[in-house]
């Protein structure tokens, strides 16, 4: 049993150090590098759900390739590979290295006669002047020798190229420096901490200040990769470390200050580049300095080094109208928020006050759009205007690229713990010849969203289309606007009941648009249905508003002419977005007024000391390669002994791998030894 065991040690060892395991593990390698190239890293997991669907999500998830560097099994193959290679060179190595030293004079004559390489003469010298002659040759063409004298001759043993095999040596350690560099540089050392240093990773929002011990690196941490999200005006001393669904927080050597933050645009509207102002003081000596921080340009203070990573919204301050989308009201309440924060607003519903928070997740100050006619617009994520730093956007000429103006986003909490998200623009757009309101509504950040499209009045606002809403809303209003359609269009012995068709319409239209009344009809019958019922509600419509205008004091609206042209188009759209209400599920449109932009700078700080044992390593590859490609090692055994006629010589030469250079020389060795015998 103990021999089994021993064994199967043995065995397990010899595979550990074997090339072969270590091609093996190479090959994975490889093909993880693949993958970490085609896939791109570290995306919101709804977007590689997009991508693969959700059985395939949590397949792949069980590896990690989202993070495929720093998963689990990538870094204990790296661990093995490590592993792996050291055992080689334990094992390798001191031979190497012993046969370096070696000059193999113990060889006996009948050995060099089955070498392949080999001459043997007879000369007429005597076996001093062989010998001198010997190494006056082997001294000329590099080579050191040494003699071994018997009973029977005297051998000589020649070497040259022997730091060939620490080509090999040289490449094999460069393999293992490498990868521990790479390990150090990875999550690895913040993993360790986690598993085994007790620390836990935060999962819930709090101040830095709040932060239990057992959320903090400590500031001498080996290595990490974090961020700082600064404000303008704002200073920090602390990096976040993401861990897992949590995060850690890494105190840094000094503190960073954000004085002032930069951004330009290309003639697109696209950011053309950033910067940062920045201000960094150091903790241990109270030293301040200021330095400007630029794509590609970091700050590298105490070992660590901050690059400018992206740019955000630092919590600015939005003023905003809150319309109404439900009852008979039109008139908006104001709101006040912050950028990152929630506020709350109070809402009359039907006479009854309802409670909701607004959540104001983003606001940005530019948006080109690619206005093609028939597209709607989409906002961008932050990361693609980053990537436009990079100059794709600088050569941009496209006719329908537009400068949109500003949008704020925002998400809806109300009591039944909905929370929809919104992207509303604040100026109106031209579409497809109409000036109009986008309004965005999705469920998650997974879907693009979808729009509304809400029309201008003439003072490029909200208010006539909000009014017309409000007064759909009002049951007397509607039965005037029936009556007046039904006079328009109808005899007098048929007011009644065209009344009453358009009164109904009507009510059921602001009820749930036109779709409360596609599911009463059978669907053979729907487009007979909606070819009467949308010109009846379209008219009812008009008249509603006219009827709602002259309430406030404004003029009747024009029904010939250019001007009744222009207002039956407004009054078309203002039908497709009535007909869209009912799946906009917001009982308010918040409609952004002002705002005080307040930017803010996201800054990658990372402390990689790997990456210098990783030179280290890459120049110990250059000189492995170097030795093992470019030193030829040679070995030359010339054993003389004494004739009748003079001496004997039997020479031979040898090398690890053959070539051509190797023939070449040992063709003018051969001539050498055979001048001997002359």
């Amino acid at each position: 049993m103990q021999t089994h065991s021993s064994r199967l040690r043995a065995d397990f060892f010899e595979l550990l150090g074997s090339m072969r395991f270590a091609i093996s593990l190479l090959l994975f390698i490889c093909v993880a590098s693949i993958i970490g190239t085609v896939l791109a890293q570290n995306q919101l997991a709804s977007t590689y759900v997009d991508q693969f669907g959700p059985f395939w999500f949590e397949v792949f998830d069980k590896f990690s390739i989202w993070q495929i560097y720093n998963s689990w099994w990538f870094l204990l193959i790296m661990g093995f590979l490590v592993v792996s290679t050291s055992l080689c060179l334990l094992r390798n190595a001191p031979r190497m290295i012993r046969d370096m030293g070696s000059f193999r004079e113990t060889v006996r004559e009948g050995s060099l006669k089955v070498f392949p390489n080999r001459v043997e003469v007879v000369s007429a010298l005597s076996v001093p002047e062989v010998l001198a002659q010997a190494r006056g040759w082997l001294d000329a063409h590099g080579y050191r020798a040494k003699l071994r004298e018997d009973a029977d001759g005297v051998m000589v043993a020649a070497k040259k190229g022997s730091a060939n095999r620490l080509g090999y040596i040289f490449a094999h350690v460069s393999i293992v420096v490498i990868c521990i560099g790479g390990l150090l540089d990875s999550e690895l050392p913040v993993r360790l901490q986690v598993w085994l240093g007790g620390k836990q990773p935060v999962t819930e929002n709090m101040l830095i200040a709040d932060v239990p011990e057992s959320g903090r690196l400590p500031a001498g941490n080996i290595s990490f990769r974090g961020n700082v999200f600064l404000p303008d005006g704002s200073q920090t001393r602390h990096g976040v470390v993401s861990v897992g669904e949590g995060v850690l927080v890494q105190p840094l050597p000094f503190s960073i200050k954000l004085e002032r933050f930069y951004i330009d645009y290309y003639s697109t509207g696209m950011p053309s580049s950033f910067k940062s102002d920045v201000e960094v003081t150091d903790l241990q000596t109270g030293d301040t300095f200021k330095q400007t921080i630029e794509v590609n340009e970091p700050l590298r203070h105490r070992g660590v080094t901050v690059y400018q990573s992206s740019f955000d919204d630092g919590g600015s301050r939005l003023w905003l109208q809150a319309w109404p989308l439900t009852g008979d009201s039109a008139v908006p309440q104001s709101l006040e928020g912050t950028v990152g924060q929630t506020s709350d607003l109070v809402l009359s519903t039907d006479g009854q006050p309802r409670k909701m928070a607004v959540d104001l997740t983003g606001l940005r100050v530019i948006n080109v759009e690619n206005l093609v006619p028939g597209a709607e617009p989409q906002p961008r994520a932050a990361w693609e205007h980053v990537a436009a730093v990079t100059g794709s956007a600088a050569g941009a000429n496209n006719e329908y690229l537009r400068n949109v103006g500003p949008s704020v986003e925002y998400r809806i909490l109300d009591e039944d713990g909905q929370a929809y998200q919104y992207h509303h623009y604040m100026l109106p757009m031209e579409l497809d010849g109409q000036d109009v309101f986008l309004a965005g509504v999705r469920t998650s950040p997974a879907e693009s969203y979808r729009y509304v499209r809400i029309p201008a009045d003439a003072n490029h606002s909200l208010t006539e289309f909000m009014h017309l809403r409000a007064a759909l809303n009002n049951e007397a209003k509607r039965q005037a606007a029936a009556e007046a359609f039904a006079r328009y269009n109808a005899t007098p012995a048929q007011r009644e009941s065209l009344t009453l068709a358009a009164r109904g319409a009507l009510e059921s239209f602001a009820r749930a648009g036109f779709n409360e009344m596609l599911e009463r009809i059978p669907e053979q019958e729907r487009e007979r249905v909606l070819g009467l019922a949308v010109p009846m509600v379209q008219m009812s419509l008009f008249e509603l508003y006219d009827l709602d205008r002259q309430s406030r004091g404004l003029p009747a609206l024009a029904r010939e002419g250019q001007a009744g042209e222009q207002a039956n188009d407004w009054a078309r759209t203002a039908l497709l977005a009535l007909t869209n209400l009912p799946d906009y599920p917001a009982p308010v449109f918040l409609q952004l007024q002002t705002f005080e932009q307040v930017q803010a700078s996201v800054f990658q700080v990372t402390r990689t000391p790997g990456k210098f044992v990783v030179y280290l390593g890459c120049l110990f590859l250059i000189i492995g390669v170097f030795a093992m490609f470019y030193i030829r090692d040679r070995r030359v055994w010339i054993w003389v002994r004494a004739d009748a006629q003079g001496s004997r010589v039997l020479a031979a030469m040898a090398t690890q791998k053959p070539t051509l250079d190797f023939t070449r020389e040992f063709e003018r060795f051969r001539e050498a030894v055979t001048r001997l015998s002359a």
